[in-house]
């Protein structure tokens, strides 16, 4: 509250006064402190006896008195005969609740005011606002409504109504989502009436039982802050002060009935009857519409619920159409690839026999073509017969002092034998012409002028 104008317009919705210049005197006489003047102005009520209105602060504290409260006129017929705005403080300084809309809904019957069901909801008020610094915290609004039950328990002991332990907003929002109206007392310590209408008739079994049963009852001592500002809200000007409201928008209440001045047990509870009977279709229909928005949300929620079960159950067979068909395609991928490399494998066997077998051709030609012409039939010659492992027999021609190595050529160029490893072996006597005899010649290997030789295949270790 940086000037003057802000402390002032905050002080006269805090404090429920109207006269501008008794606000301004009040600020200027606590320096323009403005929670020191709202503490003093609060702090500072002692009802008068005589009167029912909220006394005036200590002279010392050179505070003026609040503005006297007018009574009420009768309310008209109906139920909900009038709108209260609560001040800023109670609304603000009470659990889970700021200053503005409260989302109670309008509640009201008797073809007075129109009501409208969807109004009435079961939601949670919004959070407190940062912005807002509430001048009655929670703990002091709780702390007030338990000192006021304790010291009303001990006055007049616990025949009386439940009065609930928590400041007045939530209060009425325990009425609210219980669908009953709240019955608000207001307590005047000193009022010579008090005594007599808290023992017979409030503490009276038969108004105890029957507000227990059907009202959520709230008490306040005007003493107290949060007591004193509502009844100033409610313009209270007569004690013992009954009123019994429901909630409404905007930071209101819905007063329905207000009891005012000693009344007996039997004249209270006619009205409580009445205000009850006139408020019953309105709380039906409300407790009915709660009930059909909680089936409704709870037919959303199991429908919602069903949508993604199913929604999870496509989801997971799709998934696992997905990787089935991954895993085909894994495998076809797999199988393709197997059998190009087995054609692969086969092309490069089929090339690398053909590449042997052109080899092989092209040395027994080499070979052929290096033995020359076969020699005519002459003392200087030798006939050498060849036979192999599959009973095929080769002979030919050779001159006497060809090599050992000529013989084996001479094999090699027929292209009779698949194996690359062999010897030539003579029966009688038994002699092998391996690799360390091939430099010699034909005579001098003893095969001269005619051999009979086989072929003896290496054994492979």
């Amino acid at each position: 509250m940086g000037d003057v104008a802000d402390k002032l317009a905050y002080f006269q919705a805090i404090t429920g006064l109207e006269d501008a210049d008794l606000c301004t005197e009040i600020l200027a006489a606590h320096d323009w402190d403005l929670e020191l003047a709202i503490s003093s102005f609060t702090t500072s009520v002692n009802p008068t006896t005589d009167t029912d209105i909220p006394p005036q602060p200590h002279p010392n504290n050179h505070v003026p008195s609040a503005p006297d409260l007018q009574p009420l006129p009768q309310p008209p017929p109906g139920l909900a005969w009038k709108l209260i705005t609560l001040p800023v403080s109670v609304v603000s300084g009470s659990l889970g609740l700021i200053s503005g809309a409260i989302g109670l809904g309008l509640w009201a019957a008797g073809g007075v005011l129109s009501y409208s069901l969807g109004l009435v909801g079961l939601g949670s008020a919004p959070s407190s606002s940062s912005s807002s610094a509430p001048l009655v915290s929670v703990s002091a609004a709780t702390s007030e409504a338990l000192d006021f039950v304790a010291a009303f328990e001990r006055e007049y002991g616990s025949s009386g109504p439940n009065f609930v332990g928590e400041g007045f907003m939530d209060a009425l929002q325990r009425s609210r989502n219980s669908f009953k109206l709240l019955f608000v007392y207001l307590h005047s310590p000193d009022h010579p009436d008090t005594p007599s209408f808290c023992h017979r008739t409030l503490c009276s079994e038969t108004i105890a039982a029957f507000v227990n049963e059907n009202f959520v009852c709230w008490g306040g001592s005007i003493r107290a802050s949060e007591g004193f500002k509502m009844s100033n809200s409610l313009k209270a000007s007569r004690f013992p002060f009954c009123a019994l409201v429901m909630a409404a928008t905007n930071q209101r209440i819905a007063l329905l009935q207000q009891v005012e001045g000693p009344k007996s047990s039997a004249e209270l509870l006619v009205t409580l009857q009445r205000v009850l009977e006139e408020s019953s279709p309105v709380l039906v229909a409300a407790r009915l519409d709660a009930e059909e928005r909680r089936n409704n949300m709870r037919l959303r929620e199991e429908q919602d619920a069903a949508y993604r079960a199913a929604l999870e159950a496509d989801q997971a067979r799709e998934r696992q159409r997905r990787e089935e068909e991954e895993r085909l395609a894994r495998e076809a991928a797999e199988a393709e690839r197997k059998r190009q490399e087995e054609e692969e494998a086969r092309e490069r066997a089929a090339q690398e026999a053909a590449e042997k077998e052109a080899a092989l051709a092209k040395m027994r030609q080499e070979k052929a073509q290096s033995l020359g012409e076969e020699p005519e039939k002459g003392p200087d010659v030798t006939q050498v017969l060849v036979r192999f492992p599959n009973g095929e027999r080769k002979g030919r021609r050779f001159h006497s002092t060809a090599t050992l190595q000529s013989l084996y050529d001479y094999v090699d160029s027929l292209g009779s034998l698949e194996a690359d490893s062999y010897s030539l072996v003579s029966n009688f006597p038994r002699v092998v012409y391996g690799q360390e005899k091939l430099a010699l010649s034909l005579k001098e290997a003893g095969l001269h002028p005619q051999a009979s030789l086989f072929v003896e295949l290496s054994s492979l270790e």
